[in-house]
């Protein structure tokens, strides 16, 4: 197998995690509870393997073509929040399913959307380039959209303390990690080989977190699932009106098919996985739901996914413009 295989067949492996989690978790409770401590050090191997394969050394790149990046940021930083406000709106007296959706929707996704921009027939290569500056943008302005969006709810529900801890141990420590990786990378053989082998990794370091986080916590989304309930439409608003922002910002800056079809899939893909650390730093009264209110979103997103890649190439531009 080899690692194109691998990365194009990523999605089945993602569901039979997903499902194979699932039927750990509700046939073991026990055991499935005690995977909650490999949560924090399979995300941490994620966050590194995963900023191993963005090129931050070329962000250059990423900000080659001024109207594709302009369309990104339009997309996914004004439009998407703008939407993601007000589909949250029902949510303002639950704040631990709000603080959950705000920080699951906010934040467009930098892995595997690459992949499903692949498979939808657009841009990837560009998609790939421009995940340095997303991935950058987003963490500088997430608590920006969320101390706006939450109000006075924002100091009670997010403590900065742990969601510092959480940031800088889980994300800024990974990333800095993997800018060093792929500096050495440059000039050293041994740490060149390392690189190479770790890009292996994201797939199954994924799979792993999906395997582990569901698997920890399918029992209280099943117990849960009557507090969750209000968060699904507004899940399943943002499934069918996210691609809209992204097909508004690619028509706003003419861009060809390809480079449409990238946007629409950014502005529709969430970083579930990312933001899970941080959701799971909140204060112990919303922690839990808020966590499995993310971890929904995952489930619910990798089956929009599956439309998308059917769809999108059929109604962003199928002429090929």
């Amino acid at each position: 197998m080899t690692r194109d295989t691998l990365e194009h067949n990523q999605i089945p492996l993602y569901f039979v995690a997903v499902l194979l989690a699932a039927a750990f978790g509700l046939f073991a409770p026990s055991l499935g509870h005690g995977l909650h401590a490999l949560i924090t050090p399979a995300i941490a191997v994620l966050m590194y393997a995963m900023f191993l394969q963005i090129p931050f050394l070329a962000l250059r790149q990423g900000l080659g073509s001024k109207r594709f990046m302009a369309a990104l940021l339009l997309a996914n930083f004004v439009l998407v929040p703008v939407l993601v406000w007000g589909l949250t709106r029902g949510l303002v007296e639950r704040p631990a399913l709000l603080v959950g959706a705000l920080l699951v929707l906010l934040t467009p996704c930098i892995d595997y959307v690459v992949v499903f921009t692949h498979i939808g027939k657009g841009d990837s290569r560009s998609m790939l380039a421009a995940t340095p500056v997303l991935l950058l943008l987003q963490l500088v302005l997430l608590p920006v959209y969320l101390g706006l969006m939450l109000g006075p709810q924002s100091e009670v529900v997010v403590e900065a303390g742990p969601f510092v801890e959480a940031f800088l141990w889980l994300i800024v420590l990974p990333m800095l990690l993997a800018v060093l990786t792929a500096y050495m990378a440059r000039r050293s053989k041994v740490v060149s080989a390392w690189s190479a082998a770790w890009s292996w990794l994201p797939v199954p370091a994924m799979a792993l977190v999906l395997f582990v986080v569901i698997a920890s916590h399918i029992t209280s989304v099943v117990r849960d699932f009557s507090l969750l309930l209000p968060v699904i439409p507004v899940y399943l608003g943002f499934l069918m009106l996210a691609p809209l922002a992204g097909v508004l910002a690619a028509r706003l800056f003419a861009l060809p098919a390809g480079t449409a079809r990238a946007v629409t899939f950014s502005a529709s893909t969430r970083n579930s996985l990312v933001v899970l650390p941080l959701a799971l730093a909140l204060p112990e009264d919303v922690r839990g739901l808020a966590a499995t209110a993310v971890i929904l979103q995952t489930l619910i997103e990798l089956v929009g996914e599956l439309i998308y890649v059917w769809l999108i190439p059929r109604w962003v531009w199928p002429a090929g413009r």
